[in-house]
């Protein structure tokens, strides 16, 4: 076999530092299955502050968002469009439903849910004394009105998709065509009944389906639809009804907020919270002056650098997302559906799940991660809970495996030159393509070669280096030819639901594989059979199983997010699944930190 070509990043097994904490009741557990699954190896975090001191009355909370560029400060739900402008929102702007640990939707948020699938209707009920930070009531009207400025012709924002076509009447009103949305009722002051096409148990989840927020429309008046992304009442003075109001805006740099007296939950604690857009290259420098009581958007690739910094303690957690190996196996036809090319250069089942058992991800997230990526086994992340099978072992280190498995499969080097032919004894040579960015891309794309090459396969960068995060996803949307494997990765959000980047009609299943089996699966869990949980579970773990076996895409790593918070702060969790509003109750016990 070929000399490995980057023995620098060698990898020898990983230490296993912890194991990570299995589900719980919402809001229960340090260590839900928001933190990270049962079985998944790496470092363990805190989900919620250690800090049982006793809360001082007042105080203020300083609080980093780190990001190199200004906030673009679109603060409402209905407008927003990135992660930056959705944590300046998070104390002031609620989802109308709380969610599980699985991200299924359940009672006792600012509104409850109740789907009825014989009449294909959904019906959000508000609390009684639900109230926007303005003291006036959250009405109907209120959430009537965000479907009516999302729906409408002129909407400027990025919201507006299948779970509004959906409903009954959206279409027609979109166009212009009637005045209101025909499917939408306010049975009452607090009451609306939304009639939809079709359901499916993607409405069981928050953001599945049922859109999960409203518009406080008394804030609008006299604003047409295609000025309000540039209004006062998202840029200037939003108001929303979650535990603080948004008291002074400085245009991408801070925001200043002080306490929603007209909170459901209580008056919060806290004199004033702040919040400041703060550098990357500056972050570091600032956690060690104190500067901050809690950091978002810590980077994750220097965790080394202030995994120990004095005063602060590091909670964490499994984001929604993870990385994957993926082969190309075919193009999107004009007609948006996949087609699969049984013949394409990567179709060989035996020479993918090869190239998956080449790879150490566990050494991987140790070395070049800190132990903050662990080794993924499924395309479904055990942050969906009990959706994730954890039974399925995945492609774990196995060199002896992978170069069996090719030899089963008849690629043997032929002419003796340390690379194999396929099996019809042609030369086989593998373009690989990876995303530039990051202190890691080169040595970890350069570390899959070298193993790849290790079991005799003429592995070979597709452009010759690594491509740019846009020129990248072009070429994948665009069926380049010239790639045959690539590695890439994926945002989940919080519908679990794998038929949008894996089914036969969808535009991101960029490895272009389709069968019936696949399809079938897939519909089964989006079927009305899997409103039914146990159904629901058991279509869940029999897509994840077939998945593994025909390793289309190989999930490599799921990542760990963490927050820096300081010693001071106290009654605050970071848990996905909560039965109350953290920053409702967040607190400090020391005037200084």
């Amino acid at each position: 076999m070929k000399k490995k070509i980057f023995g620098v990043v060698t990898l020898c097994a990983t230490l296993i530092l912890g194991a990570c904490g299995s589900g719980n009741e919402a809001g229960t557990d340090s260590t839900s299955t928001s933190n990270a699954a049962e079985e998944s190896e790496g470092l363990v975090f805190p989900i919620s502050t250690s800090n049982d001191d006793e809360p001082i009355d007042g105080g203020v909370l300083e609080v980093a968002v780190v990001m190199d560029t200004q906030f673009q400060g679109l603060f409402h739900t209905e407008f927003y469009q990135d992660a930056y402008d959705d944590h300046f929102m998070s104390p002031t702007h609620e989802p109308l439903f709380y969610y599980d640990s699985d991200f299924k939707i359940v009672d006792g948020g600012p509104a409850d849910l109740v789907l009825d699938l014989d009449n294909n209707k959904a019906t959000i009920t508000l609390r009684d004394e639900l109230k926007w930070a303005d003291g006036e009531d959250v009405t109907a009207e209120d959430l009537i009105f965000s479907y009516e400025v999302i729906g409408h012709q002129d909407y400027t924002g990025i919201r507006y998709d299948n779970n509004f076509t959906n409903i009954i009447g959206m279409e027609e009103y979109h166009a212009g065509e009637a005045e209101t949305i025909s499917g939408i009722t306010a049975i009452s002051e607090k009451v609306i009944e939304i009639e939809y096409k079709e359901m499916h148990p993607g409405m069981m989840q928050s953001g599945g389906g049922v859109y999960g927020s409203a518009l406080p429309k008394h804030t609008f008046e006299g604003i047409e639809v295609a000025d309000m992304q540039s209004s006062d009442p998202v840029r200037k003075n939003p108001i929303g009804f979650g535990p603080y109001v948004m008291s002074n805006i400085v245009a991408g740099e801070s925001v200043e907020y002080l306490p929603n007296e007209h909170y459901y939950g209580g008056k919060p604690s806290l004199e004033k919270v702040v919040f400041r857009a703060v550098p990357s290259a500056s972050i570091n420098e600032a956690l060690n002056a104190r500067q901050f009581d809690l950091v978002y958007q810590m980077p994750t690739d220097t965790y080394d650098s202030y995994s120990d910094t004095e005063g602060y303690e590091m909670l964490g957690r499994m984001q929604r997302a993870y990385t994957y190996i993926g082969f190309n196996l075919g193009v999107l036809g004009e007609d948006g559906s996949v087609e699969y090319d049984p013949n394409a250069k990567m179709a060989n089942k035996s020479l993918r799940q090869a190239m998956g058992y080449a790879m150490d991800n566990n050494a991987i997230g140790e070395r070049f991660y800190y132990g903050l990526r662990t080794r993924a086994t499924t395309l479904i992340s055990p942050v969906y809970g009990t959706l994730h099978d954890p039974s399925i072992a995945g492609y774990d280190y196995n060199m002896e495996k992978a170069n069996q498995l090719l030899d089963d499969a008849g690629f043997i080097d032929v002419d003796g030159d340390g690379y194999r032919e396929d099996p019809d004894g042609n030369p086989l040579v593998i373009n690989f393509a990876s995303m530039s960015g990051g202190e890691t891309a080169q040595p970890l794309a350069d570390y899959y070669i070298q193993q790849w090459q290790e079991i005799g396969l003429n592995v070979e960068y597709s452009t010759g280096r690594l491509i740019d995060f846009q020129a990248f996803y072009d070429k994948l949307k665009n069926d380049d030819p010239d790639i045959d494997v690539f590695q890439a990765a994926w945002s989940t959000g919080n519908d679990p639901s794998p038929t949008s980047l894996w089914g036969p009609n969808s535009a991101f299943n960029y490895t272009r594989y389709a069968s019936e089996e696949n399809t079938r699966l897939l519909a089964a869990i989006d079927s009305n059979d899997s409103f039914n949980e146990e159904k629901r579970k058991e279509a869940f773990d029999a897509w994840q199983v077939y998945a593994a076996e025909e390793a289309f895409a190989i999930p490599t790593l799921y990542r760990n997010e963490v927050l820096p918070i300081s010693n001071r702060v106290t009654n605050f969790t970071w848990a996905y699944e909560v039965d109350h509003n953290p920053w409702g109750t967040i607190a400090v016990t020391a005037e200084t930190r």
